[in-house]
């Protein structure tokens, strides 16, 4: 059997039309303009339409006509937990573990780290394995005296919550009573309609915090929005891959993380262990991330 090809002839464009045509910057311009969408950005050509690195994120291409819900993680998100807070913390953890274990210091280091591997948060391991109640946990490791002395946010990024439209709310795990003050200081929060904190947190009598997926469909039902709705943006990784499984649009926020993430797995990057070995090459962006930004600006522009 013979296989027979139809040529197509290609008819060469007329001078007269050729002239007629725009120069091809102003082409490109033009089929730029075409698919910018309402709130005037652009989509890029990475996976999802969204802007990578710098770029704002096209939420209005992701979700649809709707503004979407944001949920915002607090610590190391909206303001510099590391510098302020973590250092403190850590200690109080530690002494914490020591006094009411009974164990040594090294051993308690030992079993924080097991935990937040393990669980996502040293306090679900105290009481699950070691009978500590939780809201005597989070009083005792969250008083930070000076704490308020040592906030620091951008003014930028309180301008940009101001202006990014749909509602907001703040999803963390840390206790209400460290949240509020945090968010008082930095005057924050009056950009957010509702505070969401780890003592919201609990499922059939026990505590479901972030990175567990369950809870992060509660919040949904809670908020009557499907997942797809909400946007989560956070500096945990961890917390950013739950949250994508259960169809959220995730954004990693890596201003206060710089060089501490070097690819590795499982919540490193701000659990104030060891840090993760240094890669041969940096890491690719990961499939569970609609972008990554190093300001809140750049999850919307301005029309």
């Amino acid at each position: 059997m013979v296989l027979r090809t139809r040529r197509i002839a290609l008819t060469p464009t007329p001078p007269s039309e050729r002239a007629r045509r725009p120069p091809s910057k102003a082409r490109r311009a033009a089929h730029a303009q075409g698919k910018r969408d309402a709130s005037g950005v652009r989509p890029s050509r990475s996976a999802g339409g969204e802007r990578s690195g710098d770029g704002a994120i096209l939420w209005q291409g992701l979700i649809g006509a709707k503004a979407p819900i944001w949920l915002f993680d607090l610590d190391n998100t909206l303001h510099d937990a590391s510098g302020a807070a973590f250092g403190e913390m850590h200690v109080a953890i530690g002494d914490y573990v020591v006094e009411h274990v009974g164990v040594s210091r090294e051993e308690a280091d030992r079993l924080r780290e097991k935990y937040w591997l393990r669980y996502g948060a040293t306090l679900l391991g105290l009481v699950r394995h070691h009978g500590v109640r939780a809201a005597h946990f989070l009083d005792e490791t969250h008083r930070l005296p000076g704490l308020e002395e040592r906030l620091r946010t951008s003014t930028h990024d309180r301008a940009a919550l101001a202006r990014l439209p749909g509602r907001k709310f703040i999803l963390t795990n840390a206790p209400r009573a460290y949240a509020m003050r945090v968010l008082r200081r930095l005057r924050l929060l009056r950009h957010f309609d509702d505070v969401i904190t780890i003592e919201d947190m609990t499922m059939f009598g026990s505590l479901r915090p972030k990175p567990d997926a369950r809870m992060l469909r509660r919040v949904a039902a809670r908020l009557d929005v499907m997942p797809s709705r909400c946007v989560l943006v956070e500096d945990t990784l961890a917390h950013l891959k739950a949250a994508r499984s259960i169809g959220m649009r995730t954004v990693w926020m890596r201003r206060y993380v710089g060089d501490r993430f070097r690819g590795s797995s499982h919540g490193t990057v701000t659990s104030g262990f060891r840090a993760a070995p240094r890669p041969r090459r940096a890491c690719p962006k990961p499939l569970y991330l609609y972008a990554k930004i190093g300001a809140l600006r750049h999850l919307a522009r301005p029309r």
